[in-house]
């Protein structure tokens, strides 16, 4: 149990704390117990119970305790879990004190007891429960968590029938419960289910003054902000009033503060007023400008004392979508100005116990930021992330596509009951996220428009009371200053269309389309898109199956329960890959994986990345139709090749280090146009505007320098440009190898912007064919030396004669700044290695997709 002089309140959407209050919060071992479904609480000295971290789930009790492993199966669903533990209550409760349990939320039929009473119940793992236990406590607490078989309930027939199935989940049932869909997924995310208590459970000791509701919303008038705060209170204790409410907002040592106006209302006081802040600081995603925040704090005064509260922060943004997003699409503006939104479709840093430590969360964030992106979709199919989670994206500048968590199937809100969940589900989340500017979309719910179509039912099925009434109401009444989107995909003739409204985007990828189609499809904003199984780094892999040294092979069961595959369907996303590698490296995956494994590995991981990063680079460049695209997903849900960017530890794979090349802020990157050139591009979405050179350099047999010019680039704060190859050098070279009179001129051209001989941005182009045939180091005359950089960080300089192409960096204990990157002939590279644990110096060693064998780094200089 922990002690904090702070309780969060989640009357005022998790984000105000009371100086006066104490909390106690219920974290660290409680003890767990499966049980048949219906049967009472196994004994107190049974052989079923283990130690089980709380916030977390019954998987991560039966992970910590060695008795399950990710990629096997098992079904939690099928058993009733109890959660039990004891709290100390040491002092007693004072009349002009209350003493609150609060239970951040079980999944996902839950009923409570203290010492032996029961005190509440739930059958949503999105509720959050808050009980008054001034008068049940003892010295000594015994509090009790029973979980109820899903898998009896969803035995139970239940009444209307759906009007549609979906293959997303194996059983159209959950469609009455209000639990995650991660988990019972099969193919995509199939296991563990999320049982237990996953959110926090604290005891608060509140005195002096309860807020029950905030509301801070933020506008512009010019140079101006304005905050309009709104919050209710009462006091605790008799004749406890309340007598004063000021309130105030801060940055950087400024204040601007206000006294707000009260009045009483059934035993409450409302309070409300607006502050102002001339020539205020504009919250920006860290793409385009600084995230500027301010500091929201209250001082109120009762009868009894005056107390602190912190709101947390407040920022000031103007947000804008063009047209009608059914019809136009949604091209986001950020202050006036239009913002290409990149990023990724999140899932949980801790998919197993779901209670990611807000340190992890956070540092998954920063990676997300430090690649470029500048969105981050919560899906349908998830959970409604945390406090800590919305703080760090309005901290670093990430805006937040939030889905409502409805995804696929018919829900039937014609239930009463689950109707009464549902509204008190949107609502509060709508409260939790109201004034933050870190959110940009609010969506209705996932894929449920494209399920309807793609069965050949009446597309208005698809809306109904729940879509088309009832959430539209709630998102309005709660006056959030986002674009709503009623489902994605949507618009069109057919809302799975890419070419209109919110789509989603495989084409190239499960449909196994050209890289072409990317331009062909004319993509408005892609809502999910490039699905691939991405080849994690050894380390992750040798976890998969740690007896066998190099990995498990390809058909190993817990290799294959990382690929994610359709379900019902006889091929999976490795499958996919593997047709990519064929299409476009010319690669027999079959054969070199037969007889080289690693090889077929290291092939893997940078044809996914170029392939996200050719799409992207299509997106993003100034003629494009496309608005954004969000990568599907951010996080592997298990160990292997899955969907994510990152591998199942957070580490960041090789194809997001290729994709945020083109992702940056200050960014270069070709296109092919065919008979039309090279394209060149070059972006700058930042502040600032950007005095740089962009050099063009060509070269045959990837070492011999056949032409280069260098250009002056001047451009403004958030503007791009298209320059040609051939325009910049000033005659014809062929330079795609589209007319191909002959042999061609180069085999490998590379661009490069620069500013005072500092490398901003890189790319290259392989008009001839890819660099995959292996040479030894010496003949790249490569080299690769270390040299320590203070603060226990060490820089990397890698340098070749020739190019070198898809270079990893193999650091133990260490993370590259960099990695799968290029070395242009002639060139370097710098990368900065980041301790990860208590190593003292970097054993490095360098492979490469063109080199043989490894490379070792040189001595250590200092």
């Amino acid at each position: 149990m922990v002690s904090s002089p702070e309780a969060t309140l989640p009357g005022a959407g998790g984000r105000s704390r009371v100086g006066a209050h104490d909390v106690q919060r219920l974290d660290g071992l409680w003890r767990a117990a499966p049980q048949k479904p219906g049967a009472p609480m196994p004994a107190p000295a049974g052989p079923h119970w283990i130690d089980a971290p709380v916030p977390g789930t019954a998987a991560g009790a039966l992970a910590r305790a060695g008795q399950w492993r990710p990629g096997t199966e098992t079904d939690l669903d099928s058993e009733d879990w109890w959660f039990c533990t004891s709290f100390d209550a040491d002092d007693p409760v004072e009349p002009h004190e209350r003493l609150v349990l609060q239970i951040g939320g079980v999944a996902t039929i839950w009923e409570a007891s203290l010492n032996g009473l029961p005190i509440a119940a739930g059958t949503s793992m999105f509720e959050t429960a808050e009980v008054d236990i001034s008068k049940l406590v003892r010295q000594t607490n015994e509090l009790v968590i029973a979980c109820r078989s899903l898998a009896a309930e969803l035995a139970t027939p239940r009444r209307p029938r759906a009007r549609w199935r979906t293959r997303l989940v194996a059983d159209n049932g959950l469609r009455f419960h209000r639990t995650m869909l991660l988990g019972r997924l099969p193919g995509v995310a199939p296991g563990p289910a999320p049982v237990g208590p996953w959110r926090g459970v604290t005891v608060s000791r509140r005195r002096l003054v309860e807020l029950c509701s905030l509301s801070a919303t933020p506008s512009l008038r010019g140079a101006d902000g304005l905050l309009q705060v709104a919050v209710t209170l009462q006091g605790i204790g008799d004749a406890n009033t309340v007598e004063a409410v000021t309130a105030e907002l801060e940055r950087d040592g400024a204040i601007f503060e206000c006294d707000l106006d009260l009045a009483e209302t059934e035993g409450t006081v409302a309070a409300a007023g607006a502050i102002e802040v001339p020539d205020v600081a504009r919250w920006w995603p860290h793409t385009h400008g600084e995230p500027a925040l301010y500091r929201l704090r209250l001082r109120v005064r009762t009868a009894r004392g005056q107390t602190p509260v912190d709101c947390g922060t407040a920022g000031f943004r103007e947000l804008a979508s063009g047209g009608t997003v059914e019809e136009d699409g949604m091209a986001l503006a950020v202050n006036g100005t239009p913002v290409f939104a990149r990023g990724a479709v999140w899932t949980p840093p801790d998919p197993i116990g779901l209670s990611p430590d807000p340190g992890l969360v956070e540092a998954q964030l920063e990676e997300m930021r430090d690649a470029g992106m500048n969105m981050v979709r919560i899906p349908g199919t998830g959970a409604y992330e945390t406090t800590a989670f919305h703080d760090a994206c309005d901290r670093l500048g990430i805006l937040v596509w939030q889905d409502l968590l409805f995804a696929n199937m018919d829900y039937p809100a014609g239930d009463p009951q689950l109707r009464q969940v549902i509204e008190r589900e949107v609502r509060d989340v709508l409260a939790s996220l109201h004034g933050r500017p870190s959110l940009a979309v609010v969506c209705g719910n996932s894929e449920v428009d494209q399920q309807v179509a793609m069965l050949g039912l009446d597309r208005e099925l698809a809306r109904g009371d729940l879509f088309g009434d009832l959430i539209p109401s709630l998102v309005g009444e709660s006056r959030v200053d986002a674009v709503f989107v009623p489902s994605a995909p949507c618009g069109g003739d057919q809302p799975f269309r890419p070419g209109s409204g919110v789509g989603t985007y495989y084409g190239v990828g499960c449909y196994e389309l050209g890289l072409d189609d990317a331009r062909r499809a004319d993509v408005r904003f892609a809502a999910e898109c490039l699905a691939f199984s991405h080849v994690p780094g050894e380390e992750a892999l040798a976890e998969i199956a740690p007896g066998e040294p190099t990995g498990p092979p390809g058909g190993h069961p817990l290799w294959k329960a990382g690929i994610p595959r359709e379900h019902g369907a006889d091929w999976d996303f490795e499958d996919i890959r593997d047709h990519y590698l064929a299409r476009v490296f010319g690669i027999d995956a079959a054969a070199v994986r037969h007889v080289d494994r690693d090889r077929y590995l290291a092939l893997s991981r940078v044809l996914t990345g170029e392939i996200l990063a050719e799409v992207f680079g299509e997106w993003r460049r100034q003629r494009s139709s496309c608005s954004g695209a969000l990568v599907l997903w951010w996080h592997d849900l298990l160990p292997g090749a899955g969907w994510g960017l990152v591998d199942h530890r957070g580490r960041p794979k090789a194809a997001l280090k290729m994709l945020a090349r083109v992702l940056a802020p200050v960014a270069v990157w070709t296109t092919d146009e065919h008979l039309n050139g090279v394209a060149v591009h070059i972006a700058n979405d930042g502040p600032h505007p950007l005095d740089a050179q962009l050099r063009v350099a060509t070269y045959r047999d990837r070492a011999q320098l056949v032409d280069q010019a260098t250009v002056a680039i001047d451009l403004a704060p958030h503007e791009g440009i298209e320059l040609g190859v051939e325009q910049i050098i000033g005659r014809f070279v062929d330079a795609a190898w589209a007319y191909r009179f002959s042999h061609p001129a180069q085999d490998l051209i590379v661009v490069s912007l620069e500013r005072d001989g500092e490398l901003l941005s890189q790319a290259m182009r392989h008009p001839a064919g890819w660099p995959l045939e292996p040479e030894p180091w010496n003949r790249l005359g490569a080299t690769a030396a270390v040299t320590p950089a203070g603060d226990g960080l060490y820089v990397l300089e890698v340098t070749a004669e020739r190019l070198a192409y898809g270079v990893r960096v193999h650091a133990p204990g260490f993370r590259p700044s960099d990695d799968c990157f290029p070395v242009e002939p002639g060139g370097r590279r710098i990368v900065t290695l980041t301790p990860t644990d208590e190593a003292t110096e970097p054993a490095v060693r360098l492979t490469a997709v063109n080199a043989s064998g490894s490379l070792p780094a040189g001595a250590h200089r200092e």
